[in-house]
């Protein structure tokens, strides 16, 4: 009985903290979360994060996997992330229980089955649903970094030409890529998706060769640091992953 109570406790408490945070948010300062609760409670484990959006290949799935490499590579600039991508609520989740960090999240497919907790989030304004072939309503420079995951292997080049400037007009350090790979069997829950095409499975040299036209220059002493933290951490992507540098 006195478990269960300082369960409960543990649980309300991280709850209105969030609320207090988003509060804060919401009347224009910054959002700074730190949850030290874990186990199966607001947010809920990582494995069960994972299986959500786990089908026959997610990269955002492998974004999840990928943080604590991330935190060794970029250091600081993890302090203020946005994630673009579908089921970013999870990716946001684990980002504000990884430790004191800012964390958003743009969710560019509808969120009908989405549960409680999630949706707690697009009220609160920490996630919003957004198409991203559009402006994102942000400022330049409003994060440190913008993760993207699962979302542009399904734009057309006309479309992906005004998304990934977007994208690096409001990070300050720079966008971190995860695109599929072609071969690769996309997870079912992006067969929902609003762009109305399929995902196009590009290659690293096709990537490559768009970098340079839109002068999107990959950061190479990022990921070298990536390539050694994976190395050490024993993280093998399947996803291609790019790092590039700001816009300035």
């Amino acid at each position: 009985m006195i478990m269960a109570v300082l369960q409960y406790y543990k649980l309300d408490h991280t709850i209105d903290h969030v609320e207090k945070a988003s509060r804060f948010h919401t009347s224009g300062g910054g959002l700074l979360i730190c949850l030290a609760y874990s186990g199966s409670g607001l947010f809920g484990s990582t494995r069960s994060v994972v299986s959500k959006i786990e089908g026959d290949f997610s990269c955002t799935a492998e974004a999840i996997r990928a943080i604590p490499v991330l935190k060794k590579a970029y250091g600081d600039s993890m302090r203020k992330v946005m994630h673009v991508g579908p089921e970013t609520c999870s990716v946001v989740s684990k980002l504000l229980t990884e430790e004191e960090r800012e964390a958003w999240g743009v969710e560019p497919y509808d969120l009908e089955d989405a549960h409680g907790h999630c949706k707690a989030l697009v009220r609160r304004g920490i996630v919003r649903v957004a198409d991203i072939k559009f402006p994102l309503p942000y400022r330049p420079k409003s994060f440190n970094l913008v993760m993207v995951s699962d979302a542009l292997d399904y734009l057309s080049p006309r479309y992906l030409n005004k998304t990934l400037p977007d994208l690096a007009r409001v990070a300050s350090d720079g966008v971190i890529v995860f695109a599929g790979s072609p071969g690769q069997q996309r997870a079912k829950v992006a067969e929902l998706s609003k762009f109305g095409r399929p995902a196009k499975m590009r290659s690293r040299s096709w990537w490559g060769k768009y970098f340079m036209q839109m002068n999107s220059e990959e950061n190479e002493a990022v990921a070298k640091k990536f390539e050694q933290a994976s190395s050490k951490m024993t993280f093998q992507p399947s996803c291609q992953i790019f790092h590039l540098k700001p816009y300035h």
